[in-house]
């Protein structure tokens, strides 16, 4: 998702970071779809919010990914572990790429150690 040039990909990172994620440390946990014109997805922000949406368009007609759009966002962090892919969810908390560097990073970065 972080570099694709399809056009879905480039269309969703759009979105998501109209919606505030920084998209080099968010996750995508799931992005499946859902019937001709929508796709169902999960992203894990890098402040560690966790979100359920609908990204609605018509699946099946040429470059239609261009007028994509997010009509249901919602935040699910309070009750995640409910969730149908809590399993990948969590997956994705241990996974995701640090939001910040740490004073162990850099050390690393100046001593070579790592």
């Amino acid at each position: 998702m972080r570099a694709s040039r399809f056009g879905l990909w480039a269309r969703l990172r759009h979105l998501l970071a109209e919606r505030g994620l920084t998209l080099s440390t968010a996750v995508l946990v799931h992005l499946f779809p859902d019937g001709p014109e929508a796709e169902t997805g999960v992203v894990l922000s890098d402040g560690g919010r966790v979100y359920a949406f609908d990204l609605v368009y018509h699946r099946m007609r040429e470059e239609s990914e261009r007028g994509a759009v997010i009509e249901r966002w919602q935040d699910i962090t309070g009750h995640w572990q409910a969730h149908p892919l809590r399993s990948e969810i969590a997956d994705a908390y241990v996974w995701r790429p640090p939001a910040r560097r740490t004073y162990l990073d850099r050390a690393e970065e100046t001593t070579g150690v790592g």
